[in-house]
């Protein structure tokens, strides 16, 4: 994942999540906070864990699994294709004050009153039943 943000920015935020899911609306995949400013990519297969070694200070929160880091899309077999909105938001702060694992409505509330500007890719994927 890779954006550009504003000179401006202290920090960014990015949220994974599927309006489309059943439980809960919107189910959560991946909510990453804290992350430097001269970081405006992020390589795929992070760890799960709540702070990273790098980008330095990444904060991971809780996703709908109840896990920390990102989880991949799921939709139930047979359902039309979900939506998966890829947000990535630049903040005027360095931190949110927040403690890892916070949940998608804790970072989108100490974020509100930060956000310089906001970015939004919207992927769709779905799963079809096996052929007999």
């Amino acid at each position: 994942m890779e954006w550009e943000g504003p000179k401006e920015a202290k920090s960014y935020v990015v949220v994974v999540d599927d309006p489309d899911a059943d439980k809960p609306k919107p189910f959560t995949h991946w909510v990453a906070y804290d992350i430097p400013a001269d970081t405006t990519k992020l390589r795929e297969g992070l760890p799960g864990t709540p702070i990273l070694q790098y980008p330095k200070g990444l904060k991971q929160g809780a996703n709908s699994m109840g896990s920390i880091g990102y989880t991949g899309p799921k939709p139930p077999v047979g359902d039309p294709a979900h939506h998966y909105h890829f947000q990535v938001f630049a903040l005027d702060v360095d931190t949110l004050g927040i403690d890892p694992g916070a949940t998608r409505e804790d970072v989108l509330k100490a974020m509100s009153s930060h956000v310089l500007s906001k970015g939004e890719i919207v992927g769709t994927f779905e799963r079809k039943a096996a052929a007999n």
